[in-house]
């Protein structure tokens, strides 16, 4: 863990704020979404798909890897440029990322340590997949190999999902539905490596399997993608445009897809890629002409490049403050986390109270990386 304190007075001159803004956008939105005041109140968009179909909710952690992605592009280009090889930059990633997978099973088990059914997957330890394995593609074949791999495991994770036949339960289409809860392979294949004590909610599959780490792993890539098209010479407009048309015919994939393959964020589809990278693309497009681009937007931006420019802490923190909350029982059998939140005033609806709260444990949560930002620290984990 390093912690930067530039010397330019303005350390964001010469960075794309629209990267910044729009990763800061989506952390937020995580924690909002990941902190609701009454899971059973929050509006339904504020809420994961049951199984199959796509949230507001949904879109969140597909787009904080595309923006891994793109930090990707951006970052490892300017640094090859300053002719610093390819294998210091690996290592590098390489301990980044297993310094990542030790915070997320540190996570995982808080505050009690019970390691007989401590949760082996999680969001952080996908993100540290995803991020040295699309590095590795990246380094070691550029943008022809990251389009090529992201291209053959959708296609790859699609064939296996649908025509191979699943022990225990038969074939997929034929014996069973294509995504059955228990029956898909990537929730067989989860429970066969991982005891279910140390799944998700030890539930019959985990979101952040295995098998599912390889799409995951092309989201990330279209964002290596969608990156470098804002590194060219090209003009603003131009840029916009392209990246505009991208995101629609991604889009669009992954609708047309959909019918053949549903979109379900729990086991990461190929077309919930293909859906989630546009909307990701398409927002990225907005907010680069918003921001970099002929319009030069400049005011307001600071609550997200609080998050923006310390996302990982954010998070990191934000999961602590739940964990805190969530552990403290107080007397008459409410944790402090209920008791906060029925300490609200219930005007409205409860979906708008749960939603009330979120936004300010966001708040709260916006204090500590406020105060990074205003002394031009930056935590890189």
């Amino acid at each position: 863990m390093t912690t930067e304190t530039p010397s330019n007075p303005n350390p964001l001159h010469q960075r794309l704020l629209s990267l910044d803004v729009l990763r800061g956008l989506t952390v937020a939105v995580m924690i909002a979404v990941n902190n609701a005041g009454s899971g059973r109140d929050s509006y339904p968009q504020l809420r994961h798909s049951v199984w199959n179909g796509c949230t507001l909710t949904d879109l969140v952690f597909p787009t904080f890897l595309f923006m891994v992605g793109a930090s990707i592009d951006l970052a490892f280009r300017k640094r090859l440029a300053q002719g610093i090889h390819k294998n210091v930059i690996l290592l590098q990633v390489l301990r980044r990322a297993l310094l990542i997978i030790a915070i997320g099973l540190l996570l995982n088990a808080l505050p009690f340590f019970h390691l007989a059914d401590l949760r082996y997957y999680g969001v952080l330890q996908r993100i540290a997949l995803c991020y040295a394995l699309a590095s590795i593609v990246y380094l070691y074949g550029g943008l022809a190999a990251s389009a090529v791999i992201a291209a053959l495991a959708l296609i790859g994770y699609w064939w296996l999902m649908v025509h191979v036949r699943v022990p225990g339960f038969g074939m997929p289409g034929v014996d069973i539905a294509i995504l059955d809860r228990a029956g898909n392979l990537a929730a067989w294949l989860d429970r066969t490596l991982v005891p279910a004590a140390h799944l998700y909610r030890h539930t019959v599959y985990d979101p952040e399997g295995l098998l599912s780490t390889i799409p995951s792993v092309a989201t990330t890539l279209l964002g290596v993608l969608a990156a470098s098209v804002l590194g060219t010479t090209r003009s603003s407009n131009r840029k916009t445009i392209l990246l505009l048309t991208a995101g629609v015919l991604l889009l669009c994939g992954g609708l047309l897809w959909s019918h053949w393959f549903p979109l379900n964020k729990r086991v990461w589809t190929s077309s919930y890629v293909l859906f989630a990278g546009g909307v990701s693309t398409l927002l990225l497009a907005s907010l680069y002409w918003l921001i970099d681009g002929p319009t030069r937007l400049r005011r307001g931006l600071t609550p997200f490049l609080v998050f923006g420019t310390n996302a990982l802490t954010a998070y990191i923190l934000s999961e602590v403050l739940a964990l805190v909350l969530a552990a403290i029982h107080l007397p008459g059998g409410l944790d402090l986390q209920e008791l906060l939140y029925n300490l609200l005033p219930h005007l409205i609806s409860p979906s708008f109270t749960s939603m009330t709260y979120s936004i300010l444990f966001v708040v709260l949560c916006g204090l500590p990386v406020a105060w990074l930002y205003s002394r031009k620290i930056f935590i890189k984990l």
